[in-house]
């Protein structure tokens, strides 16, 4: 009876030990990332991990931000106005403030808070891209750009600048496009800080925008504090991102 039971407990145990080994090999990151940067991603949590997320949330200011990270809905509320992403139009209420800035300004900070795993979306394209030296420390860096139709500034191109040893992310540099519509070749500059660790996925607490102009780092022009920062598996109500009555679509 004692090898009965023991050969019972053997048995269990290579069942456990092939069905989490099946388990790791199912996972293989998306076929357009890269092998620098899937150890970005990997030095954040894994990429596998952001992609089973299914709402975001977090507080800067008075502002709260709420986000199904399967279908990019999004709400955002504070003292002075609401705006959200119902999945197919941008809505502010009330509807007398100003619209027309709502369509840009409804995923920005998300978009900046979410990185690196964002650039992770399909109809990427990345280029690995010389050493450079920020601030007497030398980064690795890979630039992102977009095929045309994706998102409302497919020309707009990010440079994510990261740890050669860690491969940490650490400055972002980025193009704005989407007021003009014209491809520019003048980036702004992000430095992230305060890397917290949420449900497996690191991400950042702060945010500064720097001064940068031929080449050169200046002084910190803005910030940004993310507070309150939940990350869960479970996906919010899809109710929250329905336009109220009082709302007004936002202008493309």
């Amino acid at each position: 009876m004692k090898k009965i039971s023991f050969l019972s407990i053997l048995i269990i145990a290579a069942c456990s030990s092939q069905e989490q080994q099946s388990d790791q090999e199912t996972y293989s990151p998306p076929s357009h990332h890269t092998e620098a940067l899937t150890k970005v991603f990997n030095a954040h949590g894994g990429y596998e991990n952001w992609s089973q997320q299914k709402s975001l949330s977090y507080n800067k200011g008075d502002e709260s931000t709420l986000t199904d990270l399967q279908n990019r809905k999004i709400l955002l509320q504070s003292s002075e106005r609401t705006i959200g992403f119902d999945g197919t139009n941008v809505w502010i209420a009330p509807d007398s403030l100003d619209a027309g800035r709502a369509r840009f300004y409804h995923n920005l900070y998300f978009y900046f808070f979410a990185m690196p795993f964002v650039v992770g979306d399909p109809g990427a394209y990345y280029e690995e891209l010389p050493q450079k030296e920020i601030n007497g420390r030398t980064y690795g860096g890979i630039k992102v750009s977009y095929n045309q139709g994706v998102g409302d500034a497919p020309d707009d191109n990010y440079i994510i600048w990261y740890d050669p040893e860690t491969f940490q992310m650490e400055w972002l540099m980025y193009t704005v496009t989407y007021r003009s519509g014209e491809p520019s070749d003048r980036y702004s500059l992000i430095k992230y800080e305060n890397w917290q660790n949420f449900s497996g996925t690191v991400l950042p607490q702060k945010i500064a925008w720097y001064q940068y102009q031929n080449d050169t780092v200046g002084d910190i022009r803005s910030e940004a504090i993310f507070e309150n920062i939940e990350l869960s598996k479970i996906a919010p109500d899809a109710a929250l991102f329905a336009m109220p009555a009082n709302a007004k679509i936002a202008p493309r």
